[in-house]
């Protein structure tokens, strides 16, 4: 599992910073989540090849999360793409991306499928049989939602120890590793766990974009492998939070320790700090194994 980050802080523009865009790579899939101005130049920059791309997840409509989004769409057609694009996002992200296009005359060529999300409890927007993908409800100025990636379980690993010790046909491995018990000629049955190990756990990467600290996602949330949550604040401006619909460094750090996830990622940071080190120096008071987004950085797990 891969995490580009395309762009890291919050809305205000700056030159040598992009707001929130990142590309997750997992499990054979490419997705983008959040699509913010200058998403495409930061994809061509850090050599991103982004006709992979097939799966769009916008998080709310706020400029500095979706006004990429267009720029994007129309490039695809001018470079003659012919896969099907799917954009999730919240209702009304069709009607802002179409009266763009219908007016610069811009209509592609490809397929364009906008599946535009309404609820305010989770739901499963996106399932194959290697990832499923849930929104995470947040509570922000505007409807907004995070995303849950999960990879689909992983195949048990055979023990090849005990398989060589039975007349078991190769054809059988597949089932095997599928958790099934094998019936030898004799009669006896041969239970799986004595034939294979544990699969190796599946991972989980949570995006969630602007929100206020709340705990109502905390189930949604718990145990993933990788949290990526924003801490627009640090302390001194907490008081900013609720009215602004953000979080500070300690909150997404409390989220991340109640949550037990394994990894913290800060992002979406205020402009009005010189030095993101802070945000890291006061998450990790309450979460140790906490990491900060930077533009052009790459995260594996």
């Amino acid at each position: 599992m891969k995490l580009h980050i395309l762009g890291c802080y919050a809305a205000t523009p700056r030159i040598l910073t992009n707001p929130t865009s990142q590309v997750l790579d997992i499990n054979n899939h490419m997705f983008l989540i959040d699509c913010g101005e200058g998403t495409q130049v930061q994809l061509r920059k850090h050599k991103i090849k982004f006709f992979r791309i097939k799966h769009i997840f916008i998080s709310h409509l706020h400029g500095d999360h979706v006004y990429g989004l267009v720029g994007l769409i129309s490039t695809f057609k001018m470079l003659k793409r012919e896969t099907p694009l799917h954009v999730y996002g919240p209702k009304g992200v069709k009607e802002l991306i179409t009266v763009q296009l219908k007016l610069s005359n811009a209509w592609t060529d490809y397929p364009l499928h906008f599946h535009e999300l309404e609820s305010k409890e989770s739901e499963v927007v996106f399932e194959d049989e290697k990832v499923t993908v849930r929104t995470i409800p947040l509570q922000h100025r505007i409807y907004c939602n995070g995303y849950l990636f999960t990879e689909a379980p992983k195949d048990r690993k055979l023990n090849l120890n005990k398989v060589l010790n039975y007349d078991i046909d190769k054809a059988y491995y597949n089932s095997i590793k599928k958790g099934k018990d094998i019936t030898l000629a004799s009669g006896k049955i041969i239970r799986n766990s004595e034939l294979t190990h544990e699969a190796e756990p599946s991972k989980s990467y949570a995006f969630c974009s602007d929100t206020r600290y709340d705990e109502a996602k905390l189930p949604l949330i718990n145990k993933a492998t990788v949290l990526y949550h924003e801490s627009t604040f640090l302390e001194s401006h907490e008081h900013l939070c609720e009215f602004t619909g953000h979080s500070s460094a300690k909150q997404a750090a409390t989220i991340a320790k109640k949550a037990s996830v394994n990894q913290l990622i800060l992002g979406h940071y205020s402009t009005r700090y010189g030095n993101i080190d802070l945000f890291l120096n006061e998450a990790k008071t309450i979460f140790e194994n906490t990491l900060l987004a930077r533009d052009g950085k790459c995260f594996e797990f």
